[in-house]
C-alpha cells in the first residue's frame, strides 16, 4: 500500500524508523499556544482553545495541548531531531505554527539540525475581526532542509502565500488544514517519493501526498482521529493503487 499509519505516541514511533528513510517531513504539531498567559495555554482544552463558543460542530479532542513554554521548545527539539534523522540529505521539513509559537518553532528547527530556509504563510480570508486590533488572519509554516538545497533533485517553484478557509464542510478534526493547501505543500517532496507526518490527525497531509502522487507515513496518538486518518486515507486511494498493492494473504 502506498501508506503506512502507525497508532502511538510520535516521539516512539519516529524513534523507529530507519534513517533517511522519508523525503519530506510535513507535519502540523499541537501548537499548546491559545492563550495569552501560560494557565491559559495549559490549563484548557484544545477544544476549548480552539473551538468558538459558537462553533456548529462537536469535534473530538485531541492530546498533547497541555505543555508549557519550556517543555513545548524541548519536546518539539526532539521530534524534530529524530525527524532530521529519517530524512534523507537534502530533504524538506515543513512545519505548521501560530503567531506565538513562531519564534519557538524556528529555534526549534535549528535545534534539531535543519537549516532554516524560511516561512511561508497560510491566509484564512474567514477569520474572526477584533475590535482595535489587527486581525490575525494567518498561520505560519516554517521549513528547512536537512543540508544543502539540492533544486536539480526536485525542480519545483512553489509561492510562499496560500490562501484558502479552514474546511467547514464535512469538518472532522478542530485544527483540520485544507487539502487544497496541503496538496501545494507535499509538492516539496519528489514525485513518487514519501512524505512523513509525525501528527497525522485526520488524514489531511496523507490525502495530499496520495493524490499528488506520494508515498505516506502517518503518526496519530488518539484512536478517534486514527479511525478517521484511516478512512479519509483509504477513500484517497485510487483503483490503481489498489491493483498495485495486491491481494492480501
Amino acid at each position: 500500500m502506498p501508506y503506512t499509519l502507525h497508532r502511538g505516541d510520535a516521539l516512539s514511533v519516529l524513534s523507529e524508523l530507519p534513517d533517511n528513510s522519508v523525503d519530506a517531513v510535513i507535519t502540523d504539531p499541537p501548537y499548546n499556544s491559545g492563550g495569552r498567559t501560560s494557565s491559559e495555554r495549559t490549563g484548557r482544552t484544545a477544544k476549548a482553545k480552539y473551538t468558538a463558543a459558537d462553533a456548529e460542530h462537536q469535534l473530538a479532542n485531541f492530546p498533547g495541548e497541555n505543555r508549557d513554554q519550556r517543555s513545548y521548545g524541548y519536546w518539539l527539539t526532539l521530534l524534530l531531531t529524530e525527524s532530521y534523522r529519517a530524512t534523507v540529505p537534502s530533504g524538506t521539513a515543513l512545519v505548521f505554527t501560530d503567531w506565538r509559537q513562531l519564534p519557538t518553532t524556528t529555534d526549534a528547527l535549528q535545534a534539531a539540525g535543519w537549516t532554516w530556509r524560511g516561512i511561508a504563510s497560510w491566509h484564512k480570508p474567514v477569520s474572526r475581526p477584533q475590535k482595535g486590533r489587527l486581525k490575525q488572519s494567518c498561520e505560519y509554516i516554517v521549513w528547512g532542509t536537512k543540508g544543502p538545497v539540492d533544486a536539480n533533485r526536485n525542480p519545483v517553484y512553489l509561492p510562499g502565500l496560500y490562501t484558502a478557509s479552514q474546511p467547514r464542510k464535512d469538518r472532522v478534526h478542530i485544527t483540520q488544514k485544507p487539502v487544497e493547501v496541503m496538496r501545494e505543500l507535499v509538492k516539496i517532496c519528489p514525485e513518487a517519493g514519501t512524505v512523513l507526518d509525525p501528527f497525522a490527525g485526520s488524514g489531511s497531509t496523507g490525502v495530499a501526498a496520495l493524490r499528488e502522487g506520494r508515498q505516506f507515513i502517518g503518526i496519530e496518538l488518539s484512536d478517534h482521529y486514527a479511525n478517521v486518518a484511516e478512512q479519509r486515507l483509504a477513500g484517497a486511494l485510487t483503483q490503481d493503487d489498489f491493483d498495485l498493492a495486491g491481494p492480501e494473504e
